[in-house]
């Protein structure tokens, strides 16, 4: 274990890295969102091949009201016709909502597993096992994911507009002139814009998602560091609501992603 509360914290704020340098893996953020990933698929796909409509159980019950909640929002919000992104949203919603759930689980539940296996089974010095098992607290798993939406904002530009009308509207919009001269001048300012605008996008998703949870994660550290009396009295409530918190989180990241897709098959 730690001997103070600053290589307690560093320690719990760690990853667990595959190698040294700038192309370093994040074991266990990759690891964690693989395997929730996996949960989610198997879960709604149990609940899709067991469902019923006389006497549903309430795991299906459940799931038909986040199915709902997200289908009315994207009907709602984007006023063309996609077939890909109701279940996108949906697994936005829900991968997300459990990567930010991890963070409800005990500071040192999981790392501490992780330390006895890396000691016993390999012989690993615990005080050099480390494992952070919050994906959405990592900035390089919230830019990904990030990123992502990106290249989908831009498929569907391109395949709503087509590939000479996403141009032109890189060119032409947000400022118009009339004629070809002004249309030529405008050009390079519009297009930075559009620029701007693009990565801007992925920026705004991807560092909201990241400082909520690292910000959770971190009040989560502190209160570990507490006296166990002090830690319930503080942790209860504090876990309560962070509740909302990654559960808002998850929809913030849901929503904005169907609006940037409407905005993206609109013409402007």
């Amino acid at each position: 274990m730690a001997s103070n509360a600053s290589e307690y914290i560093k320690h719990h704020l760690t990853h667990w890295n595959s190698s040294t340098g700038f192309w370093s893996l994040h074991v266990d953020t990759f690891t964690v969102s693989l395997i929730l990933g996996f949960v989610f698929v198997a879960v709604f796909a149990t609940v899709a091949r067991r469902a019923r409509v006389e006497n549903p159980g309430r795991l299906q019950l459940f799931v038909e009201m986040i199915f709902d909640m997200v289908d009315n929002q994207v009907k709602e919000t984007f006023h063309g016709k996609s077939k890909v992104l109701a279940p996108m949203a949906l697994t936005i919603f829900c991968w997300i909502f459990l990567m930010n759930a991890m963070d409800m689980l005990p500071v040192d539940f999981l790392p501490m597993i992780a330390q006895w296996i890396g000691h016993t089974a390999f012989g690993a010095d615990p005080e050099h096992v480390f494992l952070r098992v919050v994906p959405s607290a990592d900035v390089d798993a919230t830019f990904a994911m990030s990123l992502s939406v990106l290249v989908c904002i831009i498929g569907f530009s391109i395949t709503s507009k087509g590939l000479g009308g996403w141009g032109k509207e890189l060119l032409t919009a947000p400022f118009h002139a009339s004629g070809a001269v002004g249309t030529v001048i405008l050009a390079p300012v519009n297009l930075l814009f559009q620029l701007v605008e693009l990565v801007a996008k992925p920026i705004s998703l991807s560092l909201r998602l990241f400082g909520n949870m690292y910000a959770g994660e971190l009040i989560f550290i502190l209160i570990a560091l507490l006296p166990w009396q002090v830690q319930w009295i503080l942790g209860a409530p504090w876990a309560i609501f962070h509740i909302l918190i990654i559960t808002l989180q998850a929809f913030v990241f849901m929503m904005l992603t169907i609006v940037y897709m409407s905005l993206a098959a609109e013409n402007h």
